[in-house]
């Protein structure tokens, strides 16, 4: 799988699972943002704070990726 990525994208795997964990993850925070509306709408406390939660987490893995991907891009 590694040698298609980087075939396809002209990026190494390592690179690009990277770029992709900070995408996906920035992505994901955002999108809780209607479910945690939706969960106080819906008046479920609970629930709002399960898809906070969440989206916090994800936005501590997209810091982690973006500080793992520049350490990985500057011993490139």
């Amino acid at each position: 799988m590694a040698k298609e990525s980087a075939d396809k994208t002209g990026t190494s795997d390592v690179t690009f699972d990277l770029v992709s964990i900070l995408y996906h993850a920035l992505q994901g925070a955002e999108t809780y943002d209607q479910y945690i509306k939706d969960a106080e709408q819906g008046g479920d406390s609970d629930l709002a704070q399960f898809f906070q939660d969440t989206k916090e987490e994800n936005s501590r893995r997209a810091e982690r990726a973006k500080q793992l991907l520049a350490k990985h891009l500057s011993g490139a």
